[in-house]
């Protein structure tokens, strides 16, 4: 699949709740981390979505926020997936953090440099990566 979102993340649905309107479900990766995504229940009907549907998880890279260091508040956003920094690539302004998953997925972040430096972020920095569940694209195959 060509597509210029960063993270990409093929698994299964594990979890459904449905609505009138919206429908939260959680997509397994094939590595066993989990994505909660917000879906119209119009999409969850035209994509045939269910419990033990293949899926896939898109997250474009400048809607995750990288937290690092001891937190001191708690977060709304569903998606709050810890890694350790494996990469990072530093532009003009912003730099590419790749943070590997427990399960072994990549997950690539697009953050300042300022941040980047603020954060303390290098190779083996643990982090927390965080994304709204609204802010997941999910596909299904055709």
């Amino acid at each position: 699949m060509a597509i210029s979102a960063r993270n990409v993340f093929n698994g299964r649905v594990t979890q459904l709740k449905a609505g009138p309107i919206n429908a939260e479900l959680e997509i397994t990766t094939t590595g066993g981390d989990k994505i909660v995504a917000i879906v119209t229940d119009a999409s969850l009907k035209s994509l045939n979505l269910v419990v033990g549907s293949d899926a896939v998880a898109v997250i474009k890279a400048p809607w995750v926020i990288l937290q690092a260091g001891t937190p001191e508040y708690r977060f709304s956003a569903r998606n709050q997936l810890q890694g350790i920094v494996s990469g990072l690539t530093r532009g003009a302004v912003n730099g590419q953090v790749t943070v590997t998953l427990p399960g072994g997925a990549k997950l690539d972040a697009m953050v300042t440099n300022q941040a980047i430096a603020e954060l303390g972020l290098q190779a083996g920095s643990p982090v927390v990566a965080l994304f709204k569940a609204s802010h997941v694209i999910v596909g299904v195959p055709v």
